[in-house]
């Protein structure tokens, strides 16, 4: 049950020019999608990037093309599919699902415009100048994540008071790693419970970290933002139910999947966003004029049924404060 929404996108009110200023006359533009997951797991996110698209009058294969590349989460791979899209002339590049797949498509072009989905601070991680002016051929959709960490472990303590000890499962590829790690640190300490990091970097190594909390006896997890943890969720949610852990990610698929809690963004929104703002590329806008979109809806997901096997009672003003009650 939806009970609360708020959208605020900053900047990007500018209206869309008319004509596509940007195509060559009779020349159908091609979009370069470039993606850390696997082709079968974006489905429902690829839906909502052209539901996008199609809002501001671009259907793949009437008027717009898109290539797809797939990392498959072999992120040495980023530099190498980048490349072979520029190497085809496409009109723009997206990137979405990891921050390393913007910084290859970024290395390999420099005057293709590239549309950006990002859960990292663009600017402390050197994509753009500014969130205002980001400048050069780059623009993108940011959304609240990394700094939220904190706050989902508050979240997981809230639902296990009498817990001593958490873990938190971290990609060490990921360059907001060290600061994932400090930042649930730090709120450990202010709550005066104890944290064990865990650091994986591929879906392989998901059995083991969880077999490892078992074993550490943590009482909640949390799963710090990331794409390949994103194109695992309905994974990490079966995994959290087998292995009878209270954890707490950022997207609704692990909730649905059985996790016990999701906060943070909508994945829909923002790739519907992303899908409009390359649409704003196609139609001959600049990517270094458009302000860089921050989408900061925020929606907490409840999987009651989940908490019920767990043997966990929800707090009543937890519960009110949901935005979904999954029962």
């Amino acid at each position: 049950m939806r009970r609360r929404a708020f959208v605020m996108l900053m900047g990007g009110a500018a209206a869309w020019p008319l004509a596509a200023r940007a195509q060559q006359p009779g020349r159908m533009p091609v979009i370069g999608y470039l993606s850390s997951a696997y082709a079968d797991r974006d489905a429902g996110r690829l839906g909502a990037f052209r539901q996008g698209l199609a809002e501001a009058g671009f259907v793949e294969g009437q008027n717009v093309a898109i290539e797809y590349r797939w990392a498959e989460e072999q992120f040495e791979r980023f530099s190498e599919l980048a490349a072979d899209l520029v190497r085809r002339q496409v009109t723009l590049i997206v990137t979405a699902g990891h921050v390393r797949g913007v910084q290859a498509a970024k290395a390999a072009t420099s005057t293709i415009p590239i549309v950006f989905l990002t859960g990292s601070d663009p600017v402390g991680t050197g994509l753009v100048a500014s969130l205002n002016r980001p400048g050069a051929n780059l623009t993108g959709v940011a959304t609240l994540s990394v700094e939220m960490e904190p706050k989902r472990l508050e979240l997981l303590r809230e639902v296990v008071p009498k817990a001593t000890s958490f873990g938190a499962l971290i990609n060490s590829h990921n360059p907001n790693a060290a600061r994932q790690a400090s930042d649930l640190e730090a709120a450990a300490r202010t709550m005066g419970v104890q944290i064990h990091i865990l650091k994986v970097s591929a879906e392989k190594e998901f059995v083991a970290a969880f077999a490892a909390l078992e074993r550490l006896k943590v009482g909640g997890l949390v799963i710090a933002t990331d794409g390949i943890f994103i194109s695992a969720s309905d994974r990490l949610g079966v995994l959290a139910t087998q292995y009878a852990m209270p954890a707490v990610f950022q997207f609704r698929p692990f909730a649905a999947a059985g996790g016990l809690m999701s906060y943070g963004g909508s994945l829909i929104e923002l790739y519907r966003q992303c899908g409009l703002y390359a649409a704003r590329i196609l139609k001959g806008e600049k990517a270094g004029d458009l302000p860089v979109q921050q989408v900061t809806r925020v929606e907490l997901i409840i999987n009651l049924k989940s908490a019920q096997a767990l043997g966990l009672t929800v707090p009543l003003p937890l519960i009110g404060r949901a935005d979904e009650v999954i029962e």
